[in-house]
C-alpha cells in the first residue's frame, strides 16, 4: 500500500478511536445483550435460540448504523473544517485521499463487527459465529463504501443519510419485493403491474440483495456453505470496487 494512503488510514483510524465511536459501539452490544437478555427470559421455549436471533438481528443493524454514520460524519467534519482544501493544497493526489479514508473506515468496520459478534461466541456454534462476522464485515464493507460515495456527492450530511438508509432498506427487502411482483395476488396482467415488475427486475440487476448476508438463520439452524460465503465476498468487493471508482470520479470533477 501506498505510505501516504496508509498514514491516511491510520490517521483515520485514530479519528475513530478518539472520538466517543468506541462509548458508541460498548454501549450498543450492552443494549443489544441486555435486550437479548430480556427476550431469553420471558420466552416459554427455546430461549437460547430466541436469544441468539434477535441479538443477531439487533447487532446488524447496530452496526451498519453506526459504521454508515461514522463515514458521513467523518467526511461531512472535513468539509465544514477546510481541512480537506488544506490538505488537498498539499502535494497530495485525490485518489490516495479517498483510498486511504476508504482503508480506515473498511478497518473500522470491521473491528465494529468483531466487537458486536464477541457475545455470539456464547449463543452460537464457533462455524456459524465465524460465517457470520465475516459475512457482517463484507456487509459493512459495502455499507461503507456506499456512504463514502454519498458524502462525496451530495456534500451534506442529510441527503448522503436519506440516500443510504433507502438504499440500505430497499436492498435488505428487494427479494420479497421481487417475489410479490412476480406472484401477485390480483392485477397480474395490467400494464402498470409490468411496468413495476420490470423496474424492480433493472433494480436487482445493478443493487445487492443484502438479505443475502449475515443472515440469523446461520446461528440458530445450520451454518451456511463455505461457497456462499466465498460468493457474498465476490459480490461484496465487486459493488465496493464500482462504488469506489464512482467516488474517485465524482471527486475528481469537483473544485474544492
Amino acid at each position: 500500500m501506498n505510505s501516504r494512503i496508509a498514514t491516511i488510514a491510520r490517521y483515520t483510524l485514530l479519528e475513530a478511536l478518539r472520538t466517543r465511536l468506541p462509548a458508541l459501539v460498548l454501549i450498543a452490544l450492552l443494549a443489544t445483550l441486555g435486550a437479548s437478555l430480556f427476550i431469553a427470559a420471558i420466552s416459554v421455549t427455546e430461549g437460547a435460540r430466541l436469544q441468539s436471533g434477535f441479538y443477531a438481528a439487533a447487532a446488524r443493524l447496530a452496526s451498519v448504523f453506526i459504521a454508515g454514520i461514522f463515514v458521513l460524519v467523518s467526511i461531512t467534519r472535513e468539509f465544514d473544517d477546510k481541512g480537506l482544501d488544506v490538505l488537498l493544497a498539499l502535494d497530495l493526489p485525490r485518489s490516495h485521499f479517498i483510498l486511504g479514508k476508504l482503508a480506515g473506515y473498511i478497518a473500522i468496520a470491521a473491528l465494529i463487527a468483531i466487537a458486536l459478534s464477541l457475545p455470539l461466541a456464547w449463543l452460537a456454534g464457533p462455524q456459524a459465529v465465524l460465517q457470520w462476522t465475516i459475512s457482517l464485515v463484507l456487509e459493512l464493507i459495502v455499507v461503507v463504501t456506499l456512504a463514502l460515495f454519498c458524502i462525496i456527492t451530495f456534500n451534506h450530511l442529510t441527503p448522503a443519510a436519506t440516500f443510504v438508509l433507502a438504499f440500505y432498506l430497499l436492498s435488505r427487502a428487494l427479494t420479497a419485493i421481487r417475489l410479490m411482483g412476480t406472484h401477485p395476488l390480483t392485477g397480474a396482467d395490467t400494464l402498470s403491474h409490468e411496468v413495476i415488475r420490470y423496474l424492480v427486475e433493472a433494480l436487482a440487476l445493478v443493487m445487492p440483495s443484502l438479505d443475502a448476508w449475515t443472515r440469523t438463520a446461520w446461528l440458530v439452524n445450520d451454518p451456511a456453505p463455505w461457497p456462499d460465503i466465498l460468493q457474498l465476498a465476490g459480490q461484496s468487493t465487486l459493488y465496493a470496487a464500482l462504488l469506489t471508482a464512482a467516488t474517485l470520479f465524482d471527486f475528481h470533477r469537483k473544485s474544492l
